[in-house]
């Protein structure tokens, strides 16, 4: 039944269920109503409307048990389960509200609002103003849940409790006088002046602050400030404060743009450092700065670019910003199309090991790389051409420039018997200029003076067998490969090593057809390599495993050193495992044995079990090369990472991590380990649920470098949903 409220009568009456509209004679607008019952006096201008009520004006929506409109007065007066929901989509509850006929302001009492991202905010009266502004007094906000996942009623893991609260709705901000924290029903934090947004989006103001504590710094204090500038550009400022040292700066930007993004981060002290070199205190400008950047200029362009500078190697340790010893800064322009990708590229390395050189870390500016794939050679191939340009400059070491041209055709065939049969055939041609060589340390990485040249030809036979069958309930493949290659001799004494400097033999370069890393050493000569893949499947587990060794053909000498197990004719044996249970365990296992007494010279686990909520992480590696030092490269180590986490409660959990060197002086003359020497390690308790984060944190480190001093550290973190972090 329509009706429309507001024409004249002599007598009270009732109407049976009813909808319409009613005419507001203080707006052009009229509001649309749904009542079981509506009952009007005229005579003294009251409109009554009962039994599951809802009006509607502007997007303005409101839902009682009994609605009363005074027309004389315009006051509305809602009772009941009353519900007002602005065109936002926020809901406000109270047991009674006194509104205008505008249905946007009024005085509510018993109030909750329901803000549409899941916050709460609660009093026992609030006063709605008209344009959707809320006042309340002696007010609670919080964004956790209020109700388990059975329904059951839920203490919030934290709230804000406070004398005044303001909500603007225009910017969605929440403003409080008297303000502090309750978390776990206990007020443990005050903030006074607190501001923050409610919706999903962020805002201006100060973030949760931090706490920390080590032997170097003392009692750290930091309190971010975050800078909302506009909907694709943010800053925050954090200003840490020491009891045991200076002050210090951190600035991060950020900006979204149509074609992509980029960020930059910077720290700055003035404070006393000791030199890592020679051990003398001095009070210096510090810092650190950290940018990237990535931009799609169109489907087929595309940059990338990152930056890293300390102004010295004990900085970003001390400060415990990173663990890095090795800042690099890059960029690679890319053109990528359906058959050629062309790569720009430069970039810079800043060493923080203390005996490392500056001047001899090399510059590469630039680096072109260019490929092009015809797919339609002959045989049904696929020929790749390839050209490639690089120049190294050190400022007080070798310079190198090269380039190189080379083209690969590879053919793949599946024959009759089920083999998997690739022929490899490559042609290169290398030019390379090279001053100072003498900077070098290292003579075998040198090369020659002056300007060198190269060309060489080489291919591969590469034949995959698989076999498969059933193994009990699950299915086993197991493949027999054979690969025989040759290599046309190459210059490779007279060309600097530049990229080829650190090298294992494993299972994932022993069938390449270049084994070096890098393109300055190539391996020549013939040689035939063979192995056994193994692999079983079945519901819920799966086993992989490789094992290959290699053997060259005449007398030539081998090109690689000592301990890296390709230095007599037959190679090191190689394999790797890895299993693969459910999504409890997995298991990685790569070795390389002796070729001539089955010793252990590479012996490496890493291995991840438990669920998503407790888990273990362990890793073991240990290299016995069996040889003298030869620089860094090729050192022998053995060490144990350990890590885990494991949930005590539904929200509480316990983790930790460690780094022991068990290198001894047998291994490593240059080791100042005694076989059992921690590195660091950590541990930690943690609450977490879907609105707060809590934990500590213990960490200690074991070794001195400069001002970067060994000690226990400890770290406070406290992440409020809706409050910063």
């Amino acid at each position: 039944m329509a009706l429309a409220i507001g024409s004249p009568a002599t007598a009270q009456s009732e109407q049976p269920p009813a909808e319409g509209t009613i005419s507001a004679e203080s707006e052009s607008e009229t509001i649309a109503f749904a009542a079981d019952t509506v009952s009007y006096d005229t005579g003294a201008e009251l409109v009554t409307a009962s039994g599951n009520v809802e009006l509607e004006r502007e997007a303005w929506r409101l839902r009682a048990d009994a609605v009363t409109w005074n027309r004389s007065t315009g006051e509305v007066v809602a009772s009941g389960d009353v519900a007002l929901t602005s065109p936002e989509g926020d809901t406000a509850y109270g047991d009674r509200v006194v509104l205008t006929d505008t249905l946007r302001d009024g005085v509510v009492e018993n109030l909750l609002v329901a803000f549409d991202n899941g916050g709460r905010l609660a009093a026992n009266q609030g006063t709605r103003l008209a344009n959707g502004d809320i006042s309340l007094d002696r007010a609670v906000y919080s964004p956790c849940p209020v109700e388990d996942s059975e329904g059951c009623p839920r203490r919030p893991s934290w709230q804000v409790r406070a004398v005044r609260v303001y909500y603007d709705r225009a910017r969605s901000r929440l403003r409080y006088s008297g303000a502090r924290i309750e978390i776990f029903g206990l007020p443990l934090i005050p903030l006074p002046g607190l501001t923050h947004p409610i919706g999903g989006g962020a805002g201006t103001g100060f973030l949760v602050p931090q706490i920390g504590i080590d032997r170097v710094n003392g009692l750290e204090f930091a309190l971010p400030y975050y800078w909302r500038i506009d909907g694709s550009t943010d800053v925050t400022i954090t200003p840490h404060v020491y009891s045991g040292a200076a002050p210090m700066l951190e600035a991060e930007a950020r900006r979204l743009t149509a074609r992509g993004a980029w960020r930059a981060r910077g720290y700055a002290t003035y404070s006393q450092r000791i030199n890592a070199t020679t051990g003398i205190e001095e009070d210096a400008l510090r810092g650190y700065v950290d940018a990237s950047a990535g931009f799609q200029f169109s489907p087929r362009w595309s940059l990338t670019a990152s930056g890293r500078l300390a102004s010295d190697r004990t900085f970003l340790r001390r400060y415990d910003i990173s663990r890095d010893d090795r800042l690099r800064s890059t960029f690679s322009l890319n053109r990528t199309s359906e058959s050629s990708f062309l790569s720009i590229q430069g970039w810079a390395t800043q060493t923080l090991r203390t005996g490392d050189v500056q001047g001899q870390q090399p510059i590469a500016l630039p680096l072109v790389d260019f490929r092009y794939r015809v797919t339609d050679a002959p045989l049904d191939g696929v020929l790749l051409l390839r050209l490639n340009t690089l120049a190294l400059t050190r400022t007080t070491g070798q310079d190198t420039q090269r380039a190189f041209a080379s083209a690969q055709y590879d053919w793949r065939r599946i024959t009759a018997l089920g083999q998997e049969l690739t022929v490899t055939l490559l042609g290169r041609g290398d030019v390379y200029h090279t001053d100072n060589v003498l900077a070098t340390p290292v003579p075998s990485y040198r090369g020659a003076d002056g300007l060198q040249g190269r060309a060489f030809a080489g291919g591969a036979v590469d034949l995959r067998w698989p076999f498969i069958g059933t193994l009990g309930s699950g299915t086993q493949r197991l493949t027999p490969r054979v690969q025989i290659a040759a290599i046309s001799p190459v210059n490779n004494v007279d060309i600097p090593n530049e990229d080829a400097r650190a090298f294992e033999l494993e299972d994932g370069n022993i069938f390449a057809l270049n084994r070096f890393p890098g393109a300055d050493r190539f391996e020549d000569g013939a040689r035939v390599t063979y192995g056994l893949e193994w692999a079983f499947t079945q519901p819920g587990l799966a086993v992989d495993a490789t094992l290959a060794q290699s053997y060259r053909i005449g007398d030539r000498p081998s090109l690689f050193p000592d301990g890296t197990g390709l230095t007599d004719n037959a190679s090191d044996i190689v394999g790797r495992t890895t299993v693969s249970w459910r999504n409890a365990l997995r298991l990685t296992h790569r070795f390389r044995l002796d070729e001539s007494n089955f010793a252990v010279r590479r012996n490496e686990f890493d291995a991840t079990f438990g669920s998503r909520r407790t888990y273990a992480i362990v890793g073991y590696s240990r290299l016995n090369r069996d040889i003298a030092t030869f620089g860094e490269d090729l050192r022998d180590r053995e060490e144990v990472r350990l890590g885990g986490r494991i949930q005590v409660a539904r929200f509480w959990s316990v983790f930790g991590s460690a780094i022991v060197d068990l290198t001894d002086r047998a291994e490593d003359p240059s080791s100042t380990a005694d076989g059992f020497e921690p590195v660091r390690h950590r541990l930690g308790i943690a609450y977490e649920d879907d609105c707060l984060t809590l934990g500590i944190t213990w960490r200690r480190d074991y070794q001195d470098s400069g001002d970067a001093r060994r000690g226990n550290s400890f770290l406070l973190r406290l992440v409020l949903r809706n409050l910063g972090v």
